[in-house]
């Protein structure tokens, strides 16, 4: 998928006190009449500029489908979606790496669509590469690199397209332990580095509080906000902390409560 070429989300003028991206009412329904489908429903939330918010709940509840009306690759049925500067970029749980294409050309790709030149665009991938610890693979193809490598690159490639907001789908769902352990650190590291507004996707409750300014718990379909928390924990933050999983814990708690409370309706 050209992410460059996807259509922009309707964005609005916000003021500069204004949160960065409002969701206000924002209902997702696929197909129509007995074969309608509500995915999401009546969700509204604020996130501030340069925040880190992670959004968790079980799988199918609308994680993705939100994301998805927030990048602009889908449109909400009703309810109106804000981002106050420019298009969102996206990173997906597959890298998708074009493999006759080196590590460096991948990252640069975003940078020809927008008709960067040469020696701009080799800058910046330098730094994006050095960045994510790749500048010693510039040359390589996707296929000689282990799959959080790949990830990697695909946050570079990402982070190529210059936007003030990332989307990010579950990038680390697919990677053993220690390597999403390590994707860890370097996606707090960079964040930290450039101020970007992150909106972060996992089904993984320890994931998001490791990660997040806040986290967002969503029902199962259709997908409604049923809690937030503001994670207060002092950064850099391990996963396996005191902190940590006391609450992701409470957030655990919550999350089973409300698939036992949906399996009863």
């Amino acid at each position: 998928m050209n992410l460059a070429l996807a259509p922009r989300p309707a964005v609005l003028t916000l003021e500069a006190d204004s949160a960065f991206v409002t969701l206000d009412g924002v209902t997702k329904v696929f197909g129509t009449g007995k074969r309608a489908m509500t995915a999401l429903e009546n969700v509204s939330l604020e996130m501030t500029k340069g925040e880190f918010v992670c959004i968790l709940g079980a799988s199918g509840c609308g994680k993705s489908t939100l994301l998805s009306l927030i990048a602009g690759l889908d449109k909400a049925t009703s309810g109106t979606i804000e981002i106050a500067d420019g298009r969102p970029a996206v990173m997906f749980q597959e890298p998708a790496l074009l493999p006759w294409l080196t590590v460096r050309r991948n990252v640069e790709l975003p940078m020809r669509v927008h008709d960067v030149g040469a020696d701009e665009r080799n800058m910046r991938a330098n730094r994006l590469l050095a960045m994510v610890g790749l500048i010693d693979f510039a040359d390589h193809r996707p296929h000689q690199l282990s799959g959080g490598m790949r990830q990697r690159c695909a946050l570079a490639r990402a982070l190529a397209q210059d936007s003030e907001l990332l989307l990010m789908d579950e990038p680390f769902a697919a990677l053993d332990a220690i390597t999403r352990d390590q994707l860890h650190d370097d996606l707090n590291r960079i964040w930290q580095e450039t101020g970007k507004t992150i909106i972060f996707v996992t089904h993984n409750v320890r994931e998001a509080v490791r990660l997040g300014d806040r986290v967002v718990l969503m029902t199962p379909r259709p997908g409604r906000i049923a809690q937030t928390w503001d994670v207060e924990i002092e950064r850099p933050r391990e996963l396996d902390s005191f902190e940590v999983s006391g609450l992701a814990h409470e957030i655990t708690t919550r999350l089973r409560a409300g698939a036992i409370d949906h399996g009863a309706e």
